[in-house]
């Protein structure tokens, strides 16, 4: 099983938006496979290509029916509201209610290059917002309120300072702060 490093909260990538995908080929189907496996491993039911350092617009999910991989996606409609606890491999260990869109269209490619017409709701729509949010440079920390982002960096500050300790090479998780 092949695997790539996440990126984790503070790593700049993850705060720039990805681009498009040009041309579906099998560097892109093995770039997904790799992304797969390491969401299982993590585990996770969603990941960006971004997360993995990738900046690209590509996202995997598994919604408990085997995997499936988006190219180039756009969401086209939401509606309604639903609030439900969200966590994120790139802030591991946290989680928060957010509230988001319950019902979204998405549009987008498969890895044969066939066009993606996906309408859901609620958990599948959740993930596809949580994973274009990720493509798009934006961290699950900034859909929290101002105390619960203040709280949730203290918290991550103080993981790092841990992991600084424990870690004399330096080789520690960077906050960018």
């Amino acid at each position: 099983m092949t695997t790539l490093p996440i990126r984790f909260y503070g790593d700049p990538v993850l705060t720039q938006a990805t681009t498009e995908i040009e041309n579906i080929d099998g560097r892109i189907a093995a770039l997904a496979q790799t992304m797969i496996e390491t969401m299982n491993e993590a585990p996770g039911v969603g990941l960006a290509a971004n997360q993995v350092g990738v900046q690209k617009r590509l996202f995997v999910y598994d919604k408990g029916d085997g995997p499936y991989v988006v190219v180039n996606p756009k969401i086209l409609e939401t509606d309604g509201e639903w609030t439900y606890e969200e966590g994120c491999l790139s802030v591991p260990g946290l989680s928060w209610e957010i509230t988001r869109a319950n019902a979204v269209h998405l549009v987008g490619f498969d890895l044969d290059g066939n066009e993606l017409d996906l309408q859901t709701d609620e958990y599948e729509g959740r993930i596809f917002q949580h994973e274009m949010d990720h493509l798009d440079g934006v961290l699950l920390i900034e859909r929290l309120d101002a105390d619960q982002r203040r709280e949730a960096k203290q918290i991550l500050r103080q993981r790092n300072l841990e992991i600084s300790a424990t870690d004399p090479d330096g080789l520690h998780l960077l906050l960018g702060e």
